[in-house]
C-alpha cells in the first residue's frame, strides 16, 4: 500500500502544479493569447489540456517509481528527486513567466533550463529504473516541442 500511496501522492502533486498553472494561463488565452502571432505548427488551444495532463500523471508515475527504491538506492534516489522538483517547479515558472508576465523572451530563456533539468532528470532516473525514465520521454519530446514553439512565439512578436 505504502508504494501506491507515494505513486499517487507524486502523481496528484504534479497535476496540483498543473492545475495551478492553468489559473494563470486560463485567462490570457483568450485575450493576450489570442492576440499573439502564432507560427503554423500551433497546436489548437484544446490540445493543451489532456496533453498536459497525460504528462504529469506519466511523471507523476515515473518519480513514485523512483520513490519506492529508496530503500534500495537512498543517496541517487534523493538526487534524482531532487532533479524532478527542480523541473517540476520551473515547469510551473514558465507559465507564469509565458502567460502571466506575458514574456515570451524571458519564458523561452526559462524553458531552456526547463529542457536541461528534464533531460538530467531522466539521467538520474535511468540509473535507477530505466521504466522511470522511459516514462519521462513523452514529456521531454513536448518540452522540446513547447521550447521551439515558445522560441517562435517571442520571435513573431518581438
Amino acid at each position: 500500500m505504502q508504494k501506491t500511496l507515494r505513486i499517487a501522492t507524486v502523481i496528484m502533486t504534479c497535476l496540483a502544479v498543473g492545475y495551478f498553472s492553468s489559473i494563470v494561463t486560463r485567462d490570457n488565452i483568450p485575450t493576450w493569447y489570442a492576440l499573439l502571432n502564432k507560427p503554423v505548427f500551433n497546436p489548437p488551444n484544446w490540445v493543451f489540456a489532456p496533453v498536459w495532463t497525460v504528462l504529469y500523471v506519466l511523471m507523476g508515475y515515473a518519480a513514485g517509481r523512483i520513490w519506492n527504491l529508496i530503500d534500495r538506492d537512498e543517496a541517487n534516489v534523493k538526487r534524482a528527486f531532487i532533479f524532478f522538483l527542480v523541473q517540476l517547479a520551473l515547469n510551473a515558472l514558465w507559465s507564469f513567466l509565458f502567460f502571466g508576465l506575458q514574456n515570451p523572451m524571458l519564458a523561452f530563456f526559462e524553458i531552456l533550463l526547463l529542457w536541461t533539468m528534464i533531460f538530467e532528470t531522466y539521467s538520474q532516473f535511468k540509473r535507477i529504473d530505466k521504466v522511470a525514465s522511459y516514462l519521462l520521454l513523452p514529456y521531454l519530446a513536448w518540452v522540446s516541442y513547447a521550447t521551439v514553439l515558445t522560441g517562435s512565439i517571442w520571435y513573431l512578436n518581438r
